[in-house]
């Protein structure tokens, strides 16, 4: 999905390099939305076998995914090499052959891919791993302003929580008519793979899951007390999305889309941003092996905006998280992730993208999404979604595609292209923030939570169904939208997206807006 969450968290702002999410502010700007194993599956370096040469030592810190074939002793095979080679075990994940590696030798992965058993090797990262400190990233949400809150209160209803008035997004999806029928199950878990959550704000308290949290940034996880929040000046995006799934509906505050299911958090993102592709492999085993029923993705997999499948170095990422993905969904996850906000069309034979590496110097290349993917969102099996606004329509930036997008959802627009009803006042989307605040975000960041939330309500009414039967009822309980008329959401004259398909399936909505009182009640 594209990047309106902080990179993936996806934004709408072309600069930011994470999630899919768009933060607007006040005008037009837009923020786009951005696996451990058990002890016998995941395991530590070994002890170290002695070099044949030596090697050098000279280069940049780098981060490496080498993968491998399935099994203790594959992997073991291969961590030997790892070590000859120069490099260090961070850890291996026997069960998807997946081994993550930090080495300073400028031809570790030339030198790891020609060992047998080696399917493939890369560099995570353009850029040498350095000392993490703490930095506000992305675009930052728009606040709630008392008044704000104080008219909303007044306006609410006593089935609603006080906020819940200027949630347009929830009517949008049937999401309150849902809740009359269904708050969700506690049963069912939906993971946050973002920037961290705040699990202390008093909407996300209530629902918090903390066995299924972690932080996932090193490559292995970290279940220290608190590991998944965000620091002090991180970005709040996984904050954000989190209220969106499963904010309490508890006289307090706004209301999420499944108020009574669990969320968790599994923080992937470095402080400055970056979603590397050892955290997101890490993210996906661990939600795979702690009961997650559904995770949200709002972001890319850093720094590659499109992974190249052809590239040594970019194709090794792809395939470590197409096998991440995969077991996750073969044990029984829902994974949904947001399209991105670059007003890209994902189903083009050619994309021009001036983005990546966002880590080190950019450059311009014309890529094919069929060879060069957005991930997760492209992955197989990945439920992909675009945004749409107030007024029903695809948000200004959300990327799209005929055959890429699943289906759509609420992820706000500038009120200057779509408004909403009053009491609604703001064109975005109000969830939580970090310290017990609120706030406004816009992005494909935001629409994926609504579909994460939706998938959880299918899975609280279907306890027992696979992900591909869950999938299934969420695309047949959408509801089907047209393209309608020629897009030109600007009203400047042009055409500024082409929809291709019919009312059934089509490239801007896919089989249509998501409906969470079917989702309920089917």
């Amino acid at each position: 999905m594209a990047h309106l969450a902080p990179r993936r968290t996806r934004e709408a702002h072309p600069v930011s390099r994470r999630t899919r999410a768009l933060a607007l502010p006040v005008g037009l700007a837009l923020v786009a939305s951005l696996g451990f194993l058990p002890a016998a599956t995941a395991t530590a370096a070994p002890t170290g076998a002695p070099a044949a040469a030596t090697p050098r030592t000279d280069g940049p810190k780098l981060s490496y995914v080498v993968n491998t074939g399935t099994g203790r002793a594959a992997v073991q095979r291969v961590e030997k090499a790892v070590e000859q080679a120069g490099g260090t075990v961070v850890i291996s994940y026997d069960r998807v052959g997946v081994i993550v590696a930090h080495s300073q030798n400028p031809a570790f992965a030339e030198t790891i891919r020609g060992v047998r058993g080696v399917a493939s090797a890369g560099a995570t990262r353009t850029n040498p791993i350095v000392p993490q400190a703490t930095k506000d990233v992305g675009a930052i949400a728009q606040p709630l302003t008392e008044a704000q809150a104080a008219a909303a209160a007044a306006a609410a209803t006593a089935d609603e929580d006080p906020l819940e008035p200027l949630q347009w997004s929830l009517p949008a999806i049937k999401a309150d008519k849902a809740h009359q029928k269904s708050l969700g199950s506690k049963k069912v878990t939906v993971a946050v793979i973002d920037t961290g959550v705040d699990d202390t704000h008093p909407d996300l308290a209530p629902n918090f899951d903390r066995q299924a949290s972690a932080n996932c940034v090193s490559g292995a996880p970290d279940t220290t007390a608190g590991s998944w929040r965000p620091a002090a000046g991180e970005s709040d995006h996984g904050t954000h999305v989190a209220g969106t799934i499963a904010a309490a509906k508890n006289d307090f505050g706004v209301t999420g889309v499944a108020p009574g299911v669990k969320v968790s958090g599994i923080k992937v993102s470095t402080p400055d941003g970056y979603f590397y592709t050892e955290a997101v492999v890490c993210g996906f085993l661990w939600a795979a092996e702690n009961g997650v029923d559904v995770t949200n993705n709002s972001y890319y997999t850093d720094p590659w905006l499109f992974a190249c499948k052809n590239d040594p170095d970019q194709g090794a990422l792809v395939e470590s998280l197409t096998r991440a993905v995969t077991y996750a969904e073969r044990r029984g996850t829902v994974n949904v992730a947001a399209a991105g906000n670059a007003r890209h069309d994902l189903s083009s034979r050619s994309i021009v993208d001036r983005t990546s590496p966002n880590d080190s110097e950019t450059v311009t290349r014309t890529i094919d999404p069929r060879v060069c993917p957005d991930i997760p969102t492209m992955l197989p099996g990945v439920v992909t979604v675009s945004a749409t606004g107030a007024k029903g329509l695809k948000s200004s930036y959300s990327n799209y595609g005929k055959g890429v997008i699943d289906v759509a959802a609420p992820g706000g627009d500038s009120t200057v292209y779509q408004t909403p009803e009053p009491p609604a006042v703001n064109g975005l989307i109000l969830s939580t923030l970090p310290g017990g605040r609120f706030g406004y975000k816009a992005g494909t960041s935001m629409a994926s939570p609504h579909v994460a939330g939706v998938v959880a309500l299918i899975k609280s009414r279907h306890p027992s169904a696979s992900p591909a039967a869950v999938k299934v009822l969420l695309g047949l309980q959408a509801d089907a939208k047209a393209c309608g008329a020629p897009y030109d959401i600007d009203g400047d004259g042009t055409v500024a997206a082409v929809c291709e398909g019919t009312k059934v399936y089509n490239g801007f909505y896919g089989a249509g807006v998501v409906d969470a009182l079917d989702a309920v009640r089917w």
